[in-house]
This record gives C-alpha cells, structure tokens and sequence, in this order.
C-alpha cells in the first residue's frame, strides 16, 4: 500500500482538485493521503479533511520538514510525496506498485506542462533522463519506507533544493528510476515571469546548490529572482 504526502501552503484550489483525483485513480492501493500544511491563511486545512486527507499542521513552512513529519505518521510501506500543484497519472498507483515489485524501490515520473507552449515542451522533454537534474519536487518521488528512514529522510536545513539532496543521497545507496508515464505540472510559474527568468533562475540556484552554498541563500537569490 502506498501512503501520499503533500506539502502544502496556500493551496485550497489545487488541493480541491488534486486530492479527489488521487482516491479516484488509487484503485485500492493507496492507503491514506497526507497533506502537511505549512501555516496555510486560505482554507486549505479544512478542505483538506473535508475530502478524507489527514491533516497535519507544521510550525515551519518548510517542505522538507513538512514531508518528514507526513512520513513520521504515513503507515505504509511505500511514500509517495507529492506537490499540490502537480497531477499523477491515472495509473500511478499501479506504476508505483509496478516498480517496487520490481525491485526498484526509489524513483519519479516524467512531466509535461499543462501549456502547449514549445518551450516548456521542450523543457519537460528533458525529464526522460536519468541525468543530474532528474528527480524534482515536480516529478513526485516514490520511495519505500526502509529505504526513505535508512537515509534519514530530507535534510532539514535544505528550505529548497530538498528533493535534489534526496536524490544525490539515494544515488550513492542504490539506483534511481524514472517511470516513462508522465505527471501534469503548472506552468504558473512561467506565467508570472518569462520562460527565460524562470530558466536563469533555476540555472542558478542549481549551480549554487552544487556548489554547496548555503540553502537560505539560494532561496533568497531564487526568489529574488523570480516575482
């Protein structure tokens, strides 16, 4: 069975979709849907519970602490983290299950972009590749649970780039995964800044993240960066 975390903060429009699409495609494999908010001024808590999820409240609006306290209470066997603007594919659950039968008990799912710009396909092109840059927030990591507590979850001090820590760590004990069905992920972001902002800020803040800089400035610069 397969617990669902998401993060949330200030979703109630995207959790009002999203949630009643994750029980109507489990197909009997998903145990419980988890959203962790962050301090949430909208209504999302209540409509969180409202659509069966259990609600957890953070004191931090931090996703790396909110998905370890999601996963600190999850009772499945398999973690599947998920943001609440992104959307799986109908067959999710049977791909997740899929995998971890197959002995590939870590990994994420391609995305397109709910845009037909050619820029932004061309950008989820890219997340067919098990490359350095595979396994963002947006792909929706699925990991066991012995191997998501082997590894002691996220990293805390990481305010951004959580996931991608996550994956260096993940590569290091065993292999990671790319399921060839694709999530649907908002292009809200490059509707609020241009496709060009949007690339250099990510550039960016990739670029310090290897280089080790300290995750409170790269969130700082990347949101400088982006409106």
């Amino acid at each position: 069975m397969i617990s669902i975390i998401i993060p949330s903060l200030n979703e109630e429009e995207n959790l009002r979709e999203l949630i009643p699409q994750l029980w109507q495609y489990a197909n009997g494999l998903v145990s419980e849907v988890i959203v962790v908010d962050g301090g949430s001024k909208d209504n999302s808590v209540e409509l969180a519970k409202s659509l069966k999820a259990n609600v957890m409240e953070s004191k931090v609006g931090s996703r790396a602490i909110q998905m370890n306290l999601g996963a600190s209470h999850a009772t499945a066997e398999i973690f599947y983290f998920v943001h609440a603007d992104t959307r799986p594919p109908e067959n999710y659950a049977q791909n997740i299950i899929l995998h971890i039968k197959e002995g590939k008990e870590v990994g994420c799912f391609r995305y397109r972009f709910n845009s037909t710009r050619n820029l932004l396909r061309l950008n989820s092109w890219f997340t067919r590749f098990n490359g350095v840059f595979a396994g963002g927030g947006d792909q929706a990591l699925f990991i066991s649970r012995d191997l998501f507590q082997g590894l002691g979850g996220f990293d805390t001090n990481f305010c951004v780039m959580e996931d991608f820590e996550l994956v260096r760590r993940i590569r290091h004990k065993t292999d990671f995964h790319i399921v060839p069905n694709e999530m649907l992920v908002s292009c809200r972001k490059y509707e609020e800044n241009s496709w060009l902002r949007v690339q250099l800020a990510n550039a960016a803040a990739f670029s310090l993240f290897l280089l080790k800089v300290k995750p409170a400035s790269i969130k700082s610069l990347y949101l400088n960066l982006l409106k």
